[in-house]
């Protein structure tokens, strides 16, 4: 049986909702990669952009997926950026364990952040970040994804149960 299934994707595509109620689906734990970073930090994400600055966030972000990646049975979301890094590209890329892109089109991803001020990466001009951001990133994803599902026009708890079909039949 699967002991750890990663969900990577862009800003909005619900990758912490999808992933609460697919550990649900699953009867696994859930972790977000990002909530972990806050904790640890003890500030919000926004917070550590603005205060140490980018890389400050990703040398905490490398470190934190590192160890969910290794020590952590369950469900993780990663944040959009953490698939960026080459050391977790390479840690994704060795794993034995299912990496789920959510993808999203922008118009869906748009309505669910309402492109606002807690993400650093969308404040200047959000629409055309978040797409120049896909443009970027979305190879990296695809590249990285053992499966992708859409999360357009689809509750979380839907797509979860799309992911546990496709999980469930490869098995």
């Amino acid at each position: 049986m699967l002991n750890k299934i990663v969900l990577i994707g862009p800003p909005g595509a619900g990758k912490s909702s999808i992933g609460r109620s697919l550990s649900k689906e699953m009867d696994m734990p859930f972790i977000d990669s990002d909530s972990e970073i806050e904790k640890i930090a003890q500030k919000k994400i926004s917070e550590i952009f603005v205060d140490d600055g980018e890389p400050a966030f990703r040398k905490i972000e490398v470190e934190v997926v590192s160890k969910l990646l290794k020590d952590f049975s369950g469900v993780i979301a990663l944040g959009g950026g953490a698939p960026m890094n080459t050391e977790i590209q390479s840690k994704l890329e060795k794993s034995d364990f299912p990496v789920i892109f959510i993808d999203v089109s922008i118009s869906q991803a748009a309505n669910r952040v309402g492109f606002n001020k807690d993400r650093p990466l969308l404040l200047i001009n959000p629409r055309q970040q978040w797409m120049n951001l896909m443009s970027e990133r979305r190879p990296i994803y695809e590249r990285l994804a053992t499966d992708t599902v859409s999360s357009d026009s689809n509750k979380p708890a839907e797509v979860a149960k799309i992911i546990r079909e496709k999980l469930v039949s490869k098995l």
